[in-house]
This record gives C-alpha cells, structure tokens and sequence, in this order.
C-alpha cells in the first residue's frame, strides 16, 4: 500500500486552467481533485486579468500559489486565453517536465489538445461542466464533472422542543444529466470486461475499464462517494466479495446472472 501511494505522489501533474470557464469558488477542490493523481508540480490560471469577471479569483490564487497568466483579448470575440493555454501546454510536454496534465475548461476547443497529449503518452484529467462536449470528455482519461464537486444542502436541524413535528430531511439535489442516467449497462460492461476466469472481477480492475469506457464516469455522478457503494445500490444485479490480502481489504464483484450459472 505505501508503496502504491510513493508511485503516485511520484507523478508530477500541470494543471492548467481556463479562467474564462472555471469558478473560483471550485479552486481547492480542482486542487484536492488534480492531486489524486499525482504532485501538481505546475499551477496556472489563463485569462485577461483587466477584465471585471476575473476579480474574484484573487484570493484563491494567492492562497493556493496559482501563477496568473496575462492574455489580452486583441479582437472582440475570439478568445485567446484559448491559444495561450495550448501554447504553454505544448511548451510543458515537449519540455518533459510533467507527466500528466490537469485541463480545467468546458471549451471543446481543448479537444484536439488532449487527443495530442495522449497521443504522447501523458495522463489527462479533464474538469468542466455537465454541459462540457462529449468530444472533449472522451478525449482526456478522466474526466471530473464540476457539478459533484459543489457543496450539497445540508438537511434541516430536528427540532428538539416537545410538541413539533419533525421537519423533511432535505435530499441533495440530482447534479445534471448523468445522475439520471442508468449506470448498470455501464457498470456490467466494465464488469465483463475484468471478469476473470471464477467469474469474479477485481474492483480496482472495473474502475480501469470504466474509465476506458467512459471518461465522465465518477459514482459521485450517482450520489454515492464509492464505487463498492454504488454496486451495492443494485442488490439484485451486483455481488461483492471483500477479500484479506496481505492486510488489505480487496473487493471483487460479479453480476447476480453469472452467480446463477455457476
């Protein structure tokens, strides 16, 4: 296990982000989320700091020692925070000074740049909106949905005085269109795609395919912090076993219909 997160920690990762399509408020979680990955090793915002919408990421940058990157805006409506960020981005991977990129935009204009980055064999981690472009999503490894990354509304206090009923406890809100998608098609694709010859299928392997199969894919998508978790949600189709090897907890799962044929 410590051997596992000194192999991480090792990876150096850019995060690059587009201030024109990113929230300051979002900036530690980008930071919590980037650094799941690896070290970020280089911090970067890209915008026309002279503009009134880039004052509110002041504080955040400084307290998160993000270097701001100046790109003015020669023409009305072109963005050229676009061209500086995948200018710089190219600079760093020719550069070999990383070994994953952090792209933090919903522009489909960074489409083509992820393709490239993974065409060199860099790791890319893609975080933007629910309305981020499939082309952009499936371009990068992962990618993070900024929705799942917003606080949720935390449930009403119970009242404690004697004759008040109880207030509805407040369930967090659905977070765009990928909650209310069915994940079981996915999830049992990913499944047989780890299967092992027992018919059981590693979850560490599952979340691997899963990626491969959707980059978009997180299980907080679905309201629930795991993978084990969300399996669980379907009792009927999903199985786990959890495993004790070598003092680690390794869980496998298999679907319910390959359980019945054995």
């Amino acid at each position: 296990m410590q051997k596992r997160i000194e192999d991480q920690t090792a990876k150096r990762i850019a995060l690059l982000i587009d201030g024109d399509n990113a929230q300051p408020s979002l900036l530690n979680k980008i930071l919590t989320e980037s650094s799941k990955y690896g070290s970020v090793t280089i911090r970067r915002i890209y915008g026309d700091w002279t503009t009134s919408n880039m004052k509110g990421w002041k504080e955040s940058l400084n307290n998160n020692a993000i270097q701001p990157i100046q790109q003015f805006r020669y023409t009305v409506g072109k963005n050229a925070t676009d061209s500086a960020m995948i200018i710089d981005t190219m600079d760093i991977l020719h550069g070999n000074q990383v070994d994953g990129f952090c792209l933090v935009s919903s522009d489909s204009d960074y489409t083509r740049l992820a393709t490239r980055i993974r065409e060199h064999g860099y790791f890319v981690l893609g975080i933007g909106k629910q309305t981020t472009p499939k082309a952009f999503v499936n371009a990068c490894n992962i990618f993070i949905y900024t929705e799942i990354l917003m606080p949720r509304e935390a449930p009403s206090p119970q009242p404690t005085s004697k004759g008040r009923k109880p207030q509805k406890k407040i369930e967090p809100k659905e977070s765009g269109e990928t909650r209310r998608i069915d994940p079981v098609p996915l999830l049992k694709a990913a499944l047989d795609m780890a299967m092992q010859e027992d018919q059981w299928a590693n979850l560490a392997t599952i979340g691997f395919y899963l990626h491969q199969l959707d980059p978009g894919f997180d299980p907080r998508n679905y309201g629930f912090k795991q993978l084990t978790l969300l399996l669980k949600n379907y009792p009927d189709t999903f199985e786990l076993r959890f495993h004790d090897e070598g003092g680690q907890t390794t869980v496998y799962a298999r679907t319910k219909e390959k359980a019945d044929r054995i």
